[in-house]
């Protein structure tokens, strides 16, 4: 029976054994592991830039077409696969989610910049023309310091790696996205944090703002504002992300889901599940079972 979907460290796909970083040109990584075509997870950050292919890409089973320098980035947990079209290339860097916090002050900095988030509509970034040259040279920098692995060679990965999520972070502002004050980012990072440790216990906006110290009315404010839907929707995208990754996992039935995830039946659980994905929880796990057979045996 085919097993839940599995979870890859740096260490678990490199030749080298590194497990803090791995930086590599993309078509190379592509080509060695094969098995990351298909829905993966990583306990690691994983960052790619492409600069040739076509195709498409998924985070959290949502498809991205793939295009010449767009960015993406993944943070831990997140379920991912791919299915190009003809050739591609680029460059891949995994870092640990230790990685920066033996360097920096501040362990959560990474925070702060938005493709961190988890959002996948700030995950995928196509960078604009005009700085698609620097961000280029500076991915090159990165490929040869991790080369060379010279005296002091992580710090130096560390500062260049900065750079681009500055750059990057800048053209995201750029491009008109809402610029959030520093509490209103921190009230946001822990409302999304505590819906991860809670979301299959509350279920309520109300529930959360007691625990963050405000008003359900100023978290509802907070998440129309800067996400452009309210505190309960952000609930219960996060709890129909975890029923699909469950779904993937044929060793647990439908109802097995439903206690996981503490619903009071299997027919309010379809129920809900259907009223915002479109389908029932058994198409959904035939649907991408359907997809992943037909990649496999190469029909589009």
């Amino acid at each position: 029976m085919k097993q839940a979907i599995p979870i890859y460290d740096i260490s678990s796909i490199s030749e080298a054994g590194q497990s803090d970083i791995l930086v590599s040109r993309f078509a190379e990584y592509a080509q060695a592991h094969h098995h990351l075509h298909y829905p993966h997870r990583h306990n690691f950050y994983h960052i790619v830039l492409f600069t040739k292919g076509g195709g498409a890409h998924a985070i959290d089973f949502e498809s991205f077409d793939v295009r010449p320098y767009q960015i993406y980035f993944m943070i831990p947990g997140q379920v991912h696969s791919w299915d190009f079209e003809g050739e591609v290339d680029g460059y891949v860097i995994n870092f640990s989610t230790s990685f920066f916090q033996s360097f920096l002050l501040r362990p959560d900095y990474l925070d702060n910049f938005v493709f961190f988030n988890g959002s996948l509509s700030q995950a995928v970034i196509d960078i604009p023309p005009a700085k698609q040259q620097h961000v280029g040279c500076v991915f090159e920098q990165i490929l040869l310091e991790a080369t060379n692995q010279e005296r002091f060679g992580n710090d130096l990965l560390r500062t260049l790696l900065l750079q681009i999520f500055i750059v990057v972070s800048r053209t995201i502002t750029e491009q008109d996205v809402p610029v959030v004050s520093t509490y209103n980012q921190v009230l946001l990072r822990n409302f999304r944090l505590l819906i991860d440790k809670h979301f299959n216990v509350l279920r309520l906006p109300r529930e959360y703002a007691e625990l963050l110290y405000i008003t359900p009315n100023h978290l509802n404010a907070l998440c129309n504002d800067t996400l452009g839907f309210s505190a309960g929707e952000l609930i219960r995208k996060r709890v129909i992300l975890e029923s699909k990754r469950l779904l993937v996992n044929l060793n647990l039935s439908v109802s097995e889901i439903a206690d996981q995830l503490n619903f009071s039946d299997n027919s309010y659980f379809s129920k809900f599940f259907k009223k915002y994905t479109g389908v029932s929880p058994e198409e959904f796990r035939k649907n991408i079972f359907k997809k992943e057979k037909n990649e496999q045996s190469g029909i589009k």
